[in-house]
């Protein structure tokens, strides 16, 4: 059997020309994804429509795929343009009385930010939550636990922190709103497609999360995951002809809502990305040796795991700070270093200038791998670092 690695490797064009470490904010795009969107184009320049139900069936085989790697059912997932989106369905959909609150990290990524901000004017409290050291995303549940009282209605936490990658327990966050009451929102942008999350046993309400990390997808396809029985506490927003059940009869103009999270779907796809996104959920899920039915991504988790920790040993054998928290079931794809005496900005230009991407967040040189990211990408690093 062929080296899995190796081959989700040569599925990247983009190893040709780079090493690249910037997976937690845009990842190139995959080989399939890129024919995707080429076929997908290729087809509308000539055809027209005349091909559309091809497509719109495919947007359904895509909603299955992402089904299948939260351990979903289709109907639970709505297909959205990026995770603010989806965060702002939920945001602006639950049915607020004033003197509600929301429990928030403060160091929240500002997508899982502002959208609960935002209610303010409609009375509902802001709770944010501190950290409990210097190194932001490090979360005491305790502090949430804390924070949430029976007006709560919403914790709403990132799976895996933008910053230094700090993962939190979700089911430990799951409990800690269930018991008060309060529903769950999951913004798992930073970990979807590399980690392993089933809804069926850890009991978030709502998620989402764009294609375009580690998903290896194009910008402007995403995923919104709500919860069957909570369909209903939302009050359904952009809605329009492709929202209801008759969707395509424009002859009846009754408001019979889809039974299902398509019903945020209003409008028209951005059929392309979604092609292309479901193209990297194919690759994903049929990496030799890796993934079988049902999806499990939990090599996928080691790999990267595996990679980061080098990484860590690598950069602190050359004096970095490693700021990110590698504790077993808080380490992520992510990595963030400080160079004492250096300049991250600097060293992230200095790095692209030597053909290595990595990025800056929080004052910090941050590095997201991916499970294709191979010794050579890591050297090339390493040998940009000292120069």
């Amino acid at each position: 059997m062929p080296d899995p690695w190796t081959t989700l490797r040569a599925e990247m064009p983009v190893t040709a020309n780079w090493a690249y470490f910037d997976h937690a904010a845009v990842a190139p795009l995959s080989r399939p994804a890129v024919d995707a969107l080429r076929e997908w184009a290729d087809d509308v320049a000539n055809n027209g429509d005349v091909n559309w139900p091809r497509w719109r069936k495919q947007v359904e085989d895509v909603r299955r795929l992402a089904a299948e790697l939260l351990n979903a059912d289709a109907t639970e997932i709505a297909l959205v343009r990026n995770t603010t989106e989806g965060i702002t369905l939920v945001a602006e959909g639950l049915r607020w009385q004033p003197g509600d609150n929301v429990v928030v990290p403060a160091a929240e990524f500002p997508s899982n930010l502002y959208p609960w901000l935002n209610l303010r004017d409609r009375g509902v409290e802001i709770r944010l939550v501190e950290s409990n050291d210097w190194r932001a995303e490090q979360l005491d549940p305790n502090r949430i636990a804390d924070a949430v009282d029976d007006r709560t209605r919403i914790v709403a936490v990132s799976w895996v922190g933008y910053q230094t990658g700090w993962r939190n327990d979700l089911d430990e966050l799951a409990g800690i709103a269930h018991d008060k009451g309060a529903l769950l929102f999951v913004d798992a942008i930073q970990g979807l497609g590399v980690f392993p999350l089933d809804v069926r046993k850890t009991p978030v309400d709502f998620l989402a999360a764009d294609g375009h990390k580690w998903l290896l997808g194009p910008e402007g396809a995403g995923v919104l995951y709500i919860r069957r029985e909570r369909l209903d506490d939302l009050r359904p927003l952009g809605v329009g002809w492709n929202s209801v059940k008759h969707a395509g009869d424009f002859s009846r103009t009754e408001l019979d809502l889809k039974d299902s999270a398509g019903r945020y779907e209003g409008g028209s796809y951005g059929m392309g990305n979604i092609a292309a996104l479901g193209a990297s959920l194919e690759l994903l899920r049929r990496i030799p040796g890796i993934s079988e039915n049902p999806w499990d991504v939990t090599r996928l988790a080691e790999r990267l795991i595996d990679l980061t920790n080098r990484l860590c040993e690598r950069l602190e054998g050359i004096g970095a700070d490693v700021l990110s928290c590698r504790d077993e079931g808080r380490a992520s794809g992510i990595v963030s270093f400080r160079m004492p005496g250096r300049d991250s900005k600097s060293i992230q230009q200095g790095c692209r200038a030597k053909g290595v991407v990595v990025n800056c967040r929080g004052g910090a040189v941050r590095l997201s791998p991916h499970a294709y990211t191979d010794e050579g990408d890591i050297e090339r690093l390493l040998a940009a670092l000292g120069s």
